[in-house]
């Protein structure tokens, strides 16, 4: 099996348009969600290329594995972002250190119109690792969702409406 590319958006579904109003009538298009994923670890202290986004793309959610222990002594913090829209952070403040298993990844709302569309342009998402204390050892695998769109945004067709 290997990779393939396609200039989306995917439109799936078996019923195109709504000719009625009973199931199998009525337009059940949507569009496919994909991933792509990346490794950060403890040396990423400056911005570092996780993946880039397609123009228009919707983010639906990031994953973040953490694979080996984050062992900084205070503030493990994990920031993606893409240009100066800090999409979301692990860790924080707390001397606590990132342990392996799945992180929470807090979602700021100032970032919500970017997950919304990542804008015209394909979007570039960086990683920042940062440590108050001082740093040793870290891995994270970091997966975003997100829903292939049109660049500018727009996926059609956009509901189930005629």
């Amino acid at each position: 099996m290997g990779f393939a590319t396609h200039l989306g958006p995917w439109l799936l579904g078996t019923v195109k348009n709504t000719t009625g109003t009973t199931a199998g009538t009525i337009r059940n298009m949507g569009s496919t969600t994909v991933t792509q994923t990346a490794v950060t670890t403890v040396s990423d202290t400056t911005a570092t290329t996780l993946f880039v986004l397609p123009a228009g793309a919707m983010i639906n959610n990031f994953l973040v594995n953490i694979t080996t222990a984050y062992a900084g002594t205070t503030g493990n913090t994990i920031t993606v972002k893409i240009g100066s829209t800090t999409l979301g952070t692990v860790g924080g403040a707390t001397t606590t250190p990132l342990s392996v298993g799945r992180a929470t990844f807090t979602i700021t709302d100032a970032s919500i119109a970017t997950y919304q569309n990542v804008g015209s342009t394909d979007a570039i998402v960086t990683v920042t690792y940062a440590c108050a204390g001082t740093a040793s050892g870290g891995a994270a695998s970091i997966t975003c969702l997100y829903t292939v769109r049109d660049s500018d945004g727009s996926a059609n067709p956009s509901s189930s409406a005629a």
